[in-house]
Order: structure tokens, then sequence, then C-alpha cells
């Protein structure tokens, strides 16, 4: 296991989104000129934000070079240029959440991927936890749902490192705040909640590409584009307390609009003592694989710039702990 770096820092404290004045003006810009003007001028933008966040491009730069050993085919460009088509990416996708907000997005224009299981879940009112990644937008199922009543979505975020971004958010909707929890104050009061929404067929959403805010994260290694990489074990936790089934869920920006994937994960996750880390390792591969996949068909939409694959001290607790609730 590669031991994290000292100079590494926890994704928390990387503010992804310190250049929010300028998406407030290509906002502006946007709905005035349309998206190649915004285009134009969201490269002195990032320009200045890669200046000034080395290790967001230090992270960037890695994980693409993760890529281009994995998929030499993809031609991924090295250096600077990579990196600023990476940044360039996660811009395009804060304006998209500012527009899906906003009521500007093209929804007409969203297909969905295995939409039926989900279905299927509504229909029989049986909830479930919908495990989802850092890759494309996740608000995309959160405005979408909007127009389907029925899925009811409570989202667990770690959203007080981007303050400034969800302001800006509930300016544009103030409906953007709602059914956010935000897991580093989770409780078991929180749990039992989430217990009871999923008991009434609703759908708990929880990431699983980012270790947990915490001086000792509790984590699984999986293999992740050729190389080790911790994954947080929260989301198995939760689904072994919340008895329900667990699907995987992606989103991915097209040309014209995005699409929308759900996966089946487990129809039920149960954690044994004896059983616990070896479970834990083969169900972080097993989600690992799939982001993989997934990362591979779209991979400047993944947005985790920090350094991924650094492993935080120490790896796991001993066990006595493992039924708090995951952060």
């Amino acid at each position: 296991m590669k031991p994290a770096a000292a100079s590494s820092r926890h994704w928390a404290h990387i503010n992804e989104v310190s250049f929010i004045g300028g998406m407030r003006l290509l906002f502006a810009v946007y709905r005035v000129f349309g998206r190649w003007p915004f285009r134009l001028m969201l490269y002195p933008v990032l320009l200045w934000y890669m200046a000034r966040n080395p290790a967001a491009r230090a992270a960037s730069l890695d994980y693409l070079a993760h890529v281009r050993r994995r998929r030499p085919d993809l031609h991924i460009p090295s250096g600077l240029r990579g990196a600023l088509r990476h940044f360039a990416a996660f811009g395009e996708s804060l304006l998209d959440k500012m527009l899906l907000w906003g009521g500007l997005f093209p929804l007409d224009k969203v297909s969905v991927s295995g939409g039926e299981i989900v279905a299927e879940a509504i229909a029989a009112r049986r909830g479930g936890l919908l495990i989802c990644t850092h890759l494309g937008n996740l608000e995309l199922c959160r405005v979408a749902g909007r127009n389907h009543p029925e899925l009811k979505l409570t989202v667990l975020v770690h959203t007080k490192h981007a303050q400034a971004f969800n302001r800006m958010l509930a300016q544009l909707d103030p409906r953007s705040q709602l059914d956010l929890i935000q897991v580093t104050d989770m409780t078991p009061a929180t749990a039992v909640l989430l217990a009871d929404k999923v008991a009434r067929g609703e759908f708990v959403v929880i990431a699983g590409d980012r270790v947990p805010v915490s001086p000792s994260p509790r984590v699984a290694t999986a293999n992740f584009l050729d190389a080790e990489a911790p994954f947080p074990i929260g989301p198995y936790v939760l689904a072994s307390l919340l008895e329900c089934p667990t699907y995987l869920m992606f989103s991915q920006r097209t040309r014209d609009g995005a699409t929308l994937c759900f996966e089946p994960f487990r129809e039920r996750i149960s954690l044994p003592r004896s059983q616990r880390e070896q479970l834990f390792s083969e169900l972080a591969a097993d989600y690992a694989a799939r982001l993989e996949h997934h990362c591979l068909q779209t991979p400047f939409q993944w947005f985790n710039f920090y350094d991924f694959w650094a492993q935080p001290q120490p790896r796991l607790q001993p066990s006595s702990d493992n039924h708090h609730a995951p952060h």
C-alpha cells in the first residue's frame, strides 16, 4: 500500500469553487451570448484557477497519466494541455449545474439507461441506496427527479467546503438545498431517519469515490486504473444497516445533453463480523471496476482533484466500531 505523502491534502480541504466569482460572470455570459462565448471566456478563469491550485493541477496530471497507461488508445494529451481540458470539462459541469437549477438545461435531451430498475423498485414501493460518483453531474438526477414526484431522493453530501457555490445554486432555485444531508454531521438519529425513508420506498444517494472527512478514514483498497486506491466503506456499512437493495448511478455529459445510467449492485449487503474486511474489499473492487469502465468512456468528466491514490493512515480501524454510521 502506497503511504500518503506528507504534503497530500484531503479533498475537502481543496476548494473546488474558489473561482466562484468567475463562474458568476461566465453564467451571465452564457445567458446572453450562449455556450461558445462562455467557453472562450472560461479558459482565462481556468488558467488562473490552475495557477492558484498546484495540488489540484498535479492531481489532474496524475489521474490523466493513469488513464493514458490504462488505455493508450484514447490518446489523452499529456502535460498542461490535458489538465486544461480536464478543468474545462469541470467548468462545463459547473455551468450545467447552474443551468439545471436555473431551468435552462434541456432535460428532453437526457437519456436514461437502466431506468427500469428504479421504476420497478418505485412501483413495488421498495426503497434503496444509490451509490453515485463524481463522474458527470449528480444534480442531473435531482432535477430530473422533479418531473417524477414518485422518485424521492435524499442525498448525503460533503458541501461545507463549497458553501459559496451552494449559495449560488440556492439563488437560482431554493429547492437545490432540499433533501441534502451533511454526512459530516451523521448521527444515529440521522441513520434512523434514512431507514424510515427507505422503508417508505424512497432512495438515499451517497458517493462511493471519496474517502471520509475524518482523521482516521475507514477504507478498503481496490485496483483502479492499474493502481491500488482507497475507497470508502461507508456506503456498504449504510447499505447493510438499511437492509435494502443497492444500485450504482453514473452520469455523463454528451454533446447536446446528458445520460444517466442505473445499474444493479447488490440485492442485499450483509457484513458478518468474521468476513467483514474481505467483503469490504470485494465490494470496493466491484464498485471500482464499474467506476473505471465509465471513467474510460468520458475520462475528462471525473472530477476528483486531489491525490486519489494516496493511502490514508491508518488504513482501517478495528471492527469494534463497524456499526457506526458512515461519513
